[in-house]
C-alpha cells in the first residue's frame, strides 16, 4: 500500500534493545515505518512489547496505526450487517475510547462481569481526520477496492491462491456464511462445506461485495475466541457499540497513541478458518491508506511524540506506586504502635 517504498536511512541506529524488523516509505505526505509482531507470536504484551521497542529506535514518531484482522460480533437482531472483508475502526462513543479490555474485568454479586479501567482515545489529530474521512464517504465512495485492486496488479503473485494459502483477493459470498448461534461446526472439518445450510442465518444479498466499513468498540484481550458463548459475554463486558473482537490493541492504548483499524475475516464462532484472513488484512491496509492521505502532515507536527505519552503514563505509575508504598508504611507504622500499646498495657 505504500506510495514509495524507502531504503533504511542511513544514519539509523536501532536500539540494542529494539529486535523489530521495518520496513520504511511513504503514504501521501507522511513517512511511515511499518513493522509487525513475532510469527505465531499474539496478545496485548507482544504488542505492547514491539511498540515500546520501536520506540526506542523512533523517539520522534507521534502516532501510529494498528492494523489487521479481527472478528465481528454479529448483532443478534441482525440489526448490523456486518459481512467478511469489511473494515472495522476504533471509535470513541463516550464511554470508552474505542478499545476496551475484555480480560481486565470485576465479578459483582450474582456472576455479574462488569469492566475494570479504561484505555486511552485515539489522539485529536486523529480522531480530526477520522471525522473527515466519514463525512467524506457520506458523498463518495471508499478508495479500498481501488487501492486492493492496484496492490493486485502490481503484486500479481499475491492474486493467485496455492495449497494452503489464499489468496488476497475477495474470497467469495458462498463462503462467507454465518450460521445459529447453537450451531457448532464438526470438529472434525476445516472448512464449512459439511456444515448444514438449513442452520445458516439468511442475509440479504448485497449489491456490491465492496467492503462496509463500521465504526464502533473493539474488544481487546489474550484469547483466541473460537466459540458464540465466549463471543456473547465479551460483547456484553464491552457494550452495546462493541462490533469486534482481537488480540493487540489493549496493550497500545495507554502507552502508544494509535487508531486502530481490523478487516473482518470471521465471526470468533467454532466455523472460524484462515479462508479470509490475507483479505481483511488487505481490505484493512486500504483503509489506512485511504486515510492517512486526508491527515494533515502539519496537524501531526503539534502532536506530542509517542514516546512523551508513554513517559507521561510511566510517570503516572511510579507516582502510583509511591502513593502505595506510602501507605503501606503508614499502616505498617499504625499496627507497629498498636502492637506497642498493646504490649505495656
Amino acid at each position: 500500500m505504500l506510495d514509495e517504498k524507502h531504503d533504511a536511512p542511513r544514519d539509523l541506529i536501532q536500539a540494542i534493545s529494539d529486535k523489530n524488523i521495518y520496513s520504511w516509505g511513504r503514504i501521501g505526505d507522511h513517512k511511515v515505518v511499518l513493522t509487525s509482531l513475532p510469527a505465531g507470536v499474539y496478545g496485548t504484551v507482544s504488542a505492547a512489547v514491539t511498540a515500546q521497542q520501536l520506540l526506542s529506535t523512533f523517539p520522534q514518531i507521534r502516532v501510529g496505526l494498528l492494523v489487521g484482522i479481527g472478528a465481528a460480533i454479529p448483532s443478534a437482531s441482525g440489526s448490523l450487517d456486518i459481512r467478511l472483508g469489511d473494515v472495522v475502526v476504533s471509535q470513541p462513543d463516550g464511554q470508552s475510547g474505542g478499545v476496551v479490555q475484555y480480560d481486565l474485568e470485576k465479578v459483582e454479586d450474582g456472576g455479574r462481569f462488569t469492566r475494570k479501567g479504561t484505555l486511552n482515545m485515539p489522539p485529536e489529530a486523529l480522531l480530526k481526520a477520522l471525522s473527515r474521512l466519514q463525512a467524506h464517504h457520506e458523498s463518495n465512495p471508499s478508495r479500498i477496492v481501488e487501492f486492493t485492486e492496484g496492490m493486485l496488479e502490481r503484486n500479481p503473485f499475491m492474486a493467485q491462491s496455492k495449497p494452503g494459502r489464499p489468496s488476497y483477493q475477495y474470497q467469495g459470498a458462498e463462503y462467507d456464511r454465518l450460521f445459529e448461534a447453537t450451531y457448532t461446526h464438526p470438529s472434525r472439518s476445516d472448512s464449512c462445506t459439511n456444515c448444514e445450510w438449513e442452520k445458516e442465518v439468511t442475509r440479504a444479498k448485497r449489491e456490491t461485495t465492496e467492503p462496509a466499513i463500521f465504526y464502533g468498540t473493539i474488544a481487546s484481550g489474550n484469547l483466541l475466541v473460537r466459540d458464540v458463548a465466549t463471543r456473547e459475554a465479551i460483547a456484553q463486558i464491552a457494550g452495546d457499540n462493541c462490533i469486534c473482537i482481537e488480540m493487540e490493541a489493549a496493550g497500545l492504548m495507554n502507552n502508544f497513541p494509535c487508531l486502530v483499524i481490523r478487516g473482518i475475516c470471521d465471526y470468533a464462532d467454532s466455523h472460524k478458518n484462515d479462508r479470509w484472513q490475507r483479505y481483511a488484512a488487505a481490505t484493512a491496509a486500504a483503509y489506512a491508506k485511504e486515510f492517512l492521505e486526508i491527515v494533515p502532515a502539519a496537524h501531526l507536527s503539534n502532536t506530542p511524540t509517542a514516546l512523551s505519552v508513554l513517559s507521561k503514563t510511566i510517570g503516572s505509575i511510579a507516582n502510583d506506586v509511591r502513593s502505595v508504598q506510602k501507605d503501606v508504611k503508614s499502616i505498617f507504622s499504625f499496627e507497629k504502635d498498636k502492637s506497642r500499646r498493646e504490649l505495656y498495657n
